[in-house]
Protein backbone atom coordinates (compact mmCIF):
# COMPACT_ATOMS: atom_id res chain seq x y z
CA UNK A 1 0.00 0.00 0.00
CA UNK A 2 2.66 2.53 0.94
CA UNK A 3 4.36 1.59 -1.93
CA UNK A 4 1.42 2.30 -4.25
CA UNK A 5 0.92 6.10 -2.49
CA UNK A 6 4.64 6.75 -3.31
CA UNK A 7 4.42 6.20 -6.99
CA UNK A 8 0.69 7.70 -7.51
CA UNK A 9 2.38 10.40 -5.50
CA UNK A 10 5.06 10.75 -8.14
CA UNK A 11 2.78 10.62 -11.23
CA UNK A 12 0.39 13.35 -9.65
CA UNK A 13 3.75 15.58 -9.24
CA UNK A 14 6.15 14.13 -12.41
CA UNK A 15 3.22 16.33 -15.00
CA UNK A 16 3.65 19.15 -13.41
CA UNK A 17 7.46 19.34 -13.17
CA UNK A 18 7.42 18.83 -16.69
CA UNK A 19 5.17 21.72 -17.29
CA UNK A 20 7.88 23.70 -15.61
CA UNK A 21 10.44 23.27 -17.02
CA UNK A 22 9.03 24.00 -20.53
CA UNK A 23 11.00 27.48 -22.03
CA UNK A 24 7.38 28.44 -23.84
CA UNK A 25 6.09 31.92 -22.91
CA UNK A 26 2.16 31.55 -22.43
CA UNK A 27 1.60 35.13 -21.89
CA UNK A 28 -1.39 37.09 -23.76
CA UNK A 29 -0.48 39.63 -26.43
CA UNK A 30 -2.44 42.70 -24.40
CA UNK A 31 0.49 41.85 -21.27
CA UNK A 32 3.70 42.22 -24.03
CA UNK A 33 5.76 44.88 -23.97
CA UNK A 34 6.96 46.44 -26.84
CA UNK A 35 9.59 45.62 -29.62
CA UNK A 36 11.01 48.74 -28.78
CA UNK A 37 11.35 47.59 -25.09
CA UNK A 38 13.41 44.44 -26.17
CA UNK A 39 15.58 46.82 -28.41
CA UNK A 40 16.63 48.66 -25.20
CA UNK A 41 17.20 46.02 -23.58
CA UNK A 42 20.17 44.94 -25.81
CA UNK A 43 21.19 48.41 -26.12
CA UNK A 44 21.70 48.31 -22.24
CA UNK A 45 23.29 45.11 -22.53
CA UNK A 46 25.95 46.11 -25.23
CA UNK A 47 24.37 43.77 -27.75
CA UNK A 48 24.63 44.33 -31.20
CA UNK A 49 21.03 43.15 -32.47
CA UNK A 50 20.82 41.21 -35.81
CA UNK A 51 16.96 40.38 -35.38
CA UNK A 52 14.31 40.23 -32.81
CA UNK A 53 11.82 37.29 -33.16
CA UNK A 54 9.06 35.54 -31.90
CA UNK A 55 10.03 32.13 -31.15
CA UNK A 56 7.38 29.89 -28.75
CA UNK A 57 5.59 33.23 -27.83
CA UNK A 58 8.89 34.89 -26.59
CA UNK A 59 11.15 37.26 -27.59
CA UNK A 60 14.51 36.07 -29.50
CA UNK A 61 18.28 38.18 -29.87
CA UNK A 62 20.04 36.76 -32.19
CA UNK A 63 22.83 39.14 -32.37
CA UNK A 64 26.52 39.38 -31.01
CA UNK A 65 27.66 40.53 -27.68
CA UNK A 66 30.07 42.92 -26.35
CA UNK A 67 33.13 40.74 -27.63
CA UNK A 68 31.34 40.05 -30.78
CA UNK A 69 30.33 36.48 -30.27
CA UNK A 70 27.08 35.53 -31.74
CA UNK A 71 24.12 35.15 -29.02
CA UNK A 72 21.09 34.03 -28.90
CA UNK A 73 18.60 35.60 -26.31
CA UNK A 74 15.29 34.36 -25.04
CA UNK A 75 13.37 36.97 -23.40
CA UNK A 76 10.02 36.93 -21.51
CA UNK A 77 7.79 38.87 -23.60
CA UNK A 78 5.99 40.52 -20.16
CA UNK A 79 8.77 41.01 -17.47
CA UNK A 80 11.63 41.54 -20.35
CA UNK A 81 13.41 38.48 -17.79
CA UNK A 82 16.35 36.88 -19.88
CA UNK A 83 15.37 33.29 -20.00
CA UNK A 84 18.03 31.88 -21.67
CA UNK A 85 21.11 33.08 -23.14
CA UNK A 86 23.38 30.91 -25.99
CA UNK A 87 26.84 31.47 -27.55
CA UNK A 88 26.04 30.47 -30.99
CA UNK A 89 28.87 28.25 -32.75
CA UNK A 90 30.96 30.15 -35.26
CA UNK A 91 32.74 27.33 -36.54
CA UNK A 92 29.12 25.89 -37.93
CA UNK A 93 28.00 28.98 -39.61
CA UNK A 94 31.84 29.51 -40.95
CA UNK A 95 31.04 25.55 -42.80
CA UNK A 96 27.58 26.53 -43.60
CA UNK A 97 28.72 29.96 -45.60
CA UNK A 98 31.56 27.41 -47.05
CA UNK A 99 28.60 25.07 -47.88
CA UNK A 100 26.42 27.77 -49.58
CA UNK A 101 29.27 29.04 -51.64
CA UNK A 102 30.25 25.22 -53.38
CA UNK A 103 26.37 24.85 -53.94
CA UNK A 104 26.90 28.40 -55.61
CA UNK A 105 29.45 27.54 -57.57
CA UNK A 106 27.94 24.21 -59.04
CA UNK A 107 29.21 22.18 -56.00
CA UNK A 108 32.22 19.79 -56.18
CA UNK A 109 32.38 17.93 -59.75
CA UNK A 110 35.54 15.35 -59.78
Amino acid sequence: MKKTLTILGFLAVFPAGVAWADDDCFVPMADWQPRDAVARLAEENGWTVRRIKIDDGCYEIDGRDTEGRRIEVTVHPATLQVIEFEYEDEDEDERRDKDRGRDRDGGDND
